[in-house]
């Protein structure tokens, strides 16, 4: 994880890694807690007040259900705009309902089409937990609306 808010740095350092069970126990003042699913999108986050990032967990996000102090956190997930990324933002939904999505639209996924690749092995399940634009283009992406396996990483 990286702390975003320099007030907040543990005796300086601002990138940590911290086992779960020694995060369940901390309530870090910051109000809003972003996760992402790849590294270096966490690496790349910029200073942001009251604020941290958990990043690279993928499917392994999970793990954060027994963080019980982030239900009470604003939390914003930004995975690849892809079948998976969407799925494992329904995954965090079902333990922190209150998630909202970022960088996860259409309007992102045109915007840097040129760097589109393809989605080897698409999920091709349902999701209960999206908004309905987010479920508009996971079925897009599921459809193959603009290319075969399209996707954002």
């Amino acid at each position: 994880m990286r702390l975003l808010d320099q007030a907040q740095y543990i005796q300086g350092l601002s990138d940590l890694t911290i086992p779960v069970e020694q995060l369940r126990s901390q309530k870090p003042a910051m109000t809003r807690v972003f996760i992402t699913e790849n590294e270096i999108n966490g690496l790349c986050f910029p200073s942001i007040g009251s604020s941290m990032v958990i990043f690279g967990l993928g499917y392994c996000v999970d793990v954060l259900r027994a963080v019980t102090w982030l239900r009470e956190k604003e939390i914003y997930y930004w995975g690849d705009l892809d079948t998976h990324g969407f799925a494992m933002l329904d995954q965090v939904r079902s333990f922190l309902p209150q998630t909202y999505s970022m960088l996860m639209e259409e309007s992102t996924l045109f915007k840097y089409r040129d760097l589109w690749s393809v989605e080897d092995k698409p999920f091709q399940g349902q999701l209960t937990r999206l908004t309905p634009d987010e479920h508009c283009l996971l079925c897009s992406l599921q459809s193959n609306t603009w290319g075969k396996g399209v996707r954002l990483e």
